[in-house]
């Protein structure tokens, strides 16, 4: 076994601790003995075991009252109680008190081997779990959540603060600011981080589709639904829905919205068997709720539903000390991704991503790091590789539209306008791309 296991023989009877010691020595395991409880206690408390086999029946403290004690140190060995008396009423009052079996004098080997090997299995699963466990904990750090701003570390705070609690919360901030990065830390440092993330884009369907997507609907609820589909709602059960572009759904869909966060029930499209789902509900936005609330565009009553904690990200421009571990940070992700050396960035371009005033924020400093990692062939990015370096946006670009849409096309025609992988460069989906292709009416090589 990779790992041996510790067995303490605890029983006043040197025959019966001889006999014992010899058979799990043979049998690869680590033996120790105690002739009494107080020795056995004195030991534990240097040392952890595995496995006691301990007599119930000892001059002084008895099993049962060493047992007890045991749970006192904090520690959780497994525990066997071995009697010479086949009394069933002391051997139930051990497993009662938490004691894992019990056997009775005189042993025969085989059945003790096989209880000793099943207690094995037991602490070997318990360890892998833990393991497991230890894993999963390990991947809660958001990797893009980069610096050591102030900005950022009351952001952090206030995620460390929030994760623990149900509460339903709102995220806001610039686009690029990393809101879904921020719901994805409040999940994974919360108690539903081994249930799902479940994150819809409502800005990014039609309401009959959204309605679909987060309420499931039943086969032949409409053209094309050709089997029964579980909706969002019921896949975040046990864990976290995040809504993103929350301000864009619909009146009726704000109306179903805040039926579902107060029942925690819907009806899927096309059905009528009412399903229930616990979930925590985590949304954001970049618009401003309370005005929208104020001139009717967003309802009040879920606005307070949904408002219970507000995170504010910072826009880029003002935490620019973690500029160069962002940066650092990218030029890393992005060298092993397309398996290159990993290069350093010169002082002057470093100077001059300090400088700018991302619109786009941390997203925009990434596409520009992709970008320059592309086109550079030198040992380090240069002001030159940078759009900025060589392209000063113009003056008459006075909008965050002119803005978008000189970067979009930018980065369509930087894939040849493959939708997909502009799409994915971009970090929005398909639909999202298409409704902005429409909305700036770009073309090929524009």
């Amino acid at each position: 076994m990779a790992k041996k296991i510790s067995i303490l023989i605890v029983d006043d009877e040197e025959s019966v601790r001889d006999s014992l010691y010899n058979w799990f020595i043979d049998d690869g395991y680590l033996v120790e003995c105690a002739e009494n409880a107080k020795k056995a206690l004195t030991m534990l408390e240097a040392k952890d075991f595995d496995i006691i086999l301990a007599d119930i029946k000892m001059p002084g403290m008895d099993g049962l009252e060493m047992h007890r004690r045991i749970k006192t140190l904090n520690k959780e060995p497994i525990f066997i109680v071995m009697t010479a008396f086949a009394s069933v009423d002391t051997a139930v009052q051990a497993l009662k008190n938490g004691a894992y079996d019990y056997v009775t004098k005189p042993f025969d080997p085989d059945d003790l081997s096989h209880l000793i090997r099943n207690a094995t299995a037991q602490i070997i699963l318990k360890t892998e779990n833990e393991s497991l466990k230890n894993k999963l904990s390990s991947l809660v750090d958001v990797e893009d959540l980069i610096g050591e701003s102030e900005a950022l570390r009351r952001v952090l705070k206030e995620v460390e603060s929030v994760a623990q609690s149900n509460s339903s919360v709102i995220i806001t901030g610039e686009s690029g600011t990393g809101k879904e990065l921020i719901a994805r830390a409040i999940h994974a440092n919360s108690p539903r981080k081994y249930f799902p993330l479940v994150s819809v884009h409502c800005g990014a369907l039609s309401e009959s589709l959204l309605e679909s997507e987060l309420f499931g609907h039943e086969k032949g609820a409409f053209t094309g639904a050709t089997f029964n589909r579980k909706g969002r709602f019921e896949m975040a059960d046990g864990g976290t829905i995040f809504l993103d572009e929350i301000a864009t759904i619909s009146s009726k869909m704000q109306i179903e919205l805040l039926r579902v966060l107060e029942s925690k029930t819907f009806v899927r499209v096309g059905g009528n068997k009412e399903i229930s789902s616990d979930f925590r509900v985590i949304c954001a936005t970049n618009r401003d709720l309370t005005s929208m609330v104020k001139n009717g565009t967003f309802r009040e009553d879920l606005f307070y539903r949904l408002n219970v904690v507000n995170i504010k990200i910072p826009p880029l421009r003002e935490r620019i000390e973690d500029i160069p571990r962002l940066a650092n940070h990218f030029i890393k992700k992005y060298c092993t991704s397309m398996s290159r050396d990993i290069i350093s960035i010169e002082p002057a371009a470093l100077k001059h991503l300090e400088g700018f005033e991302f619109p786009g924020n941390v997203r925009e400093l990434e596409n520009m790091i992709e970008r320059a990692i592309v086109i550079g062939n030198g040992k380090e990015i240069r002001l030159k590789d940078l759009p900025m370096g060589k392209e000063v946006i113009s003056s008459s670009i006075e909008s965050l539209d002119d803005l978008e849409k000189k970067h979009i096309a930018m980065i369509l025609n930087k894939y040849g306008w493959n939708i997909s992988r502009a799409a994915k460069a971009l970090n929005v989906d398909r639909v999202t791309l298409y409704n902005k292709i429409k909305k700036y009416d770009l073309k090929v090589d524009e």
